[in-house]
C-alpha cells in the first residue's frame, strides 16, 4: 500500500517564521555541536567491540544503563510530562532532579526543550509545526524527507520557537530559568561523570576511557535515536486508536527504551495526562515511577487519565467498548462515578 494511501494527506506546511532569541544561541550551538558526535560513537561502538580495541565491559554496560534511564526519564517525566505539559506537581527536590537530567541528555536547554514542544502541540502536523514528517507532502519521497527533518533536520533550521511566546512560565521559574543557564556545565558533567566512576572504580585510565565511550558518547546517542523516534517514527506509524486532530500514532516497539513516551495516540488525544500507556500491556515505565513518586508524596495531583476518559477517546466505539484499559486506571483518583 502506498504511503498516500495508508496516511490521511496533509497540506505540505511551511514553517512559521520565528527569531531565535539571543539567549538561545548558546544553547542552539552547544546543541548542534553535539548531535553528531555521539552518533558517530555510535556508528564505530560494534568494530570497537567486537575488535577487541574498547571492550565493552558489565562496569560499563552498567554505567551506560543507569546514566540512560536518568536522562531518558528526566526527558519523558521532567521535561515533558512535567515541564512542559504539566501532568502533576512535584517537590522542589524533584522539580531540580527533573529539570537538571533532562538537561543532561543534550537535547537543549529546558526553556527551548519546553517551548519547541509546545509549539509543536498547537500545531501538530499542520503549518507551524516546527518538527512534522509530512512538512514536504505526502508521497514516499516527500515522507522519507520529512523523517530525516522530523528526526533531527529540524535542529539546524534557522528559524527558532520564542520561548517568550511560549514558555513564559519557565522564563520566570527560578528552577527552570537557572538550569536553563547551567546547561553548558551540565552537557560537561553528562561527559565528564561517567569517565570519571569508570576511573574510579576501575583506578585505571583505560577505564574512564571506556566509560567515557560507552555510558558517555554511545549513551547519549540512544537517548537521542529513541526520543527523536517519538517525533519522526510516532507520527508516521498507522496504528492510531484514539481520536486527535494529527497523525500522532503508538509504536509498541519503541515502548520499552523510551519508557511509554511512544504510546503517542493517545498523549495527542489528552496531552496532560500522566500516563501515555493506558490499555493492557501497555509498559509505561514513567507512569510508573510518577505514582511511585505520588505514593512517597514527592509528587501530588497526578492528572491520571479514567477508565471512562480513554474510552471516550477512541475513534471507534467498538474498539471503546471491548479494549482492556490498564488496571491501574480503574482505581484513579480521578474515578467519581463507575463506568458504564
Amino acid at each position: 500500500m502506498s504511503v498516500e494511501n495508508s496516511m490521511r494527506a496533509t497540506v505540505p506546511p511551511e514553517a512559521e517564521p520565528t527569531e531565535i532569541q539571543p539567549e538561545s544561541w548558546w544553547v542552539y550551538v552547544v546543541t548542534v555541536i553535539f548531535v553528531f558526535t555521539p552518533i558517530l560513537a555510535l556508528v564505530v561502538a560494534l568494530p570497537l567491540a567486537l575488535s577487541g580495541t574498547l571492550p565493552l565491559t558489565w562496569l560499563d554496560l552498567g554505567l551506560a544503563l543507569f546514566f540512560y534511564a536518568f536522562t531518558a526519564m528526566g526527558i519523558t517525566i521532567g521535561f515533558h510530562r512535567y515541564y512542559t505539559h504539566g501532568g502533576f506537581k512535584a517537590s522542589k527536590p524533584v522539580q531540580w532532579v527533573l529539570a537538571v537530567s533532562g538537561s543532561m541528555a543534550i537535547e537543549g536547554g529546558i526553556v527551548d526543550w519546553v517551548a519547541d514542544h509546545r509549539k509543536h502541540h498547537k500545531f501538530s502536523d499542520a503549518p507551524g509545526d516546527p518538527h512534522s514528517p509530512w512538512r514536504f507532502g505526502t508521497d514516499t519521497r516527500a515522507v522519507a524527507k520529512g523523517l530525516y527533518y522530523a528526526h533531527m533536520g529540524w535542529f539546524f533550521d534557522v528559524d527558532g520557537t520564542e520561548p517568550k511566546k511560549y514558555a513564559p512560565d519557565l522564563l520566570k521559574d527560578p528552577i527552570a530559568s537557572r538550569t536553563n543557564r547551567l546547561f553548558p556545565a551540565l552537557v560537561a558533567l553528562t561527559l565528564i561523570l561517567p569517565a570519571v566512576l569508570g576511573g574510579l572504580l576501575t583506578w585505571s585510565w583505560m577505564g574512564a576511557l571506556s566509560a567515557f565511550f560507552w555510558a558517555g558518547l554511545v549513551r547519549i546517542a540512544l537517548v537521542h535515536q529513541v526520543t527523536w523516534s517519538i517525533n519522526s517514527i510516532c507520527h508516521v506509524w498507522p496504528k492510531r486508536p484514539f481520536k486527535s486532530r494529527d497523525l500522532s500514532s503508538n509504536v509498541a516497539w519503541l515502548a520499552v527504551p523510551s519508557f511509554g513516551e511512544s504510546w503517542h495516540s493517545y498523549h495527542h488525544a489528552d496531552p496532560t495526562a500522566a500516563r501515555h500507556g493506558v490499555l493492557a500491556r501497555q509498559v509505561d515505565m514513567s507512569a510508573t515511577v510518577i505514582r511511585l513518586l505520588e505514593k512517597t508524596g514527592h509528587v501530588q495531583d497526578v492528572r491520571w487519565p479514567t477508565e471512562k476518559r480513554v474510552r471516550g477517546k477512541f475513534q471507534d466505539p467498538a474498539e471503546a467498548a471491548t479494549a482492556k484499559v490498564h488496571r491501574t486506571l480503574r482505581v484513579s483518583k480521578e474515578q467519581t462515578q463507575p463506568i458504564q
